[in-house]
């Protein structure tokens, strides 16, 4: 069975489509419960948490220290995690059962997977992001963290877990998980694209990349997050992350009914 985990800040936009695909998998009990990491959110985040009824967990800011954070407190032996502004395609429960099923029985050794990227925008440029992404993960090994991340957790914890970076979470650890021991889904993990149409997707793009090959040469994740936001949307999200650890109290739980 599966514990959901999403970082969120300030994510209403798709919070709740996020929600409602995962809504088949916990009424045939794939799904036991969905945990919300939330770092400080200031529009109707928690709102839409609170009608949903899942757990929600206030955190510093920080994806890989929410992450880290909500897994601490999962209680099932499957691990999901999920950007907030990322909607699963339906059937993806179907696909994932499969892929669990014969970890479980020894069919398949143990293993992580992560659904397909896709954008919800029309027109060649996210085709074509969507075209280098499957390529990256194809040579590299490297998926993106809005691919999602379903992981046994005996597995999770034998990599050492998400680590409380700002940036570069998700490379961090499918690094250690190494090419070998990730599984490609065919669902699509549908993200949010309007940071990509607010800063245009060459601009995005192109210092992702550079983000990348940073860390690749061993600059410092808190160096490269300050690189990250200089594009104005990330930047204000730094602001809101800032303030939202300034202001936020030791970490505690606020527990609504479990998913």
């Amino acid at each position: 069975m599966i514990s959901v985990i999403i970082p969120t800040l300030n994510a209403e936009e798709r919070f709740a489509a996020c929600l409602t695909a995962l809504v088949p998998a916990a009424v045939e009990g794939l799904v036991r419960e969905v945990i919300v990491v939330d770092a400080g959110s200031t529009d109707h985040t928690l709102k839409i948490a609170d009608q949903a009824g899942v757990d929600v967990v206030t955190s510093e800011a920080g994806r890989g220290l929410q992450l880290r954070s909500g897994a601490r407190r999962a209680r099932q032996q499957w691990l999901l995690f999920l950007h907030a502004d990322t909607v699963l395609s339906p059937g993806w429960d179907i696909e994932a059962a499969e892929f669990m099923d014969r970890v479980e029985t020894g069919r398949q050794r143990p293993m992580a997977a992560t659904f397909t990227f896709a954008l919800d925008d029309y027109g060649a440029a996210p085709r074509m992001l969507e075209w280098l992404v499957a390529m990256r993960g194809l040579l590299l090994g490297l998926p993106y963290g809005d691919q999602g991340l379903l992981i046994p957790r005996q597995l999770y914890d034998e990599v050492g877990g998400f680590q409380p970076i700002p940036l570069m979470e998700d490379v961090a650890i499918v690094r250690r998980l190494g090419r070998r021991r990730i599984w490609r889904l065919r669902s699509g993990a549908v993200t949010g694209s309007s940071r990509y149409r607010t800063e245009g997707y060459l601009r995005r793009v192109m210092r992702n990349q550079l983000c990348l090959a940073l860390y690749a040469v061993g600059v410092p994740p808190t160096r490269i997050a300050g690189i990250y936001a200089n594009g104005a949307p990330a930047a204000q999200e730094a602001d809101a992350a800032k303030a939202a650890a300034d202001a936020a109290p030791p970490e505690r739980r606020r527990r609504i009914n479990s998913a």
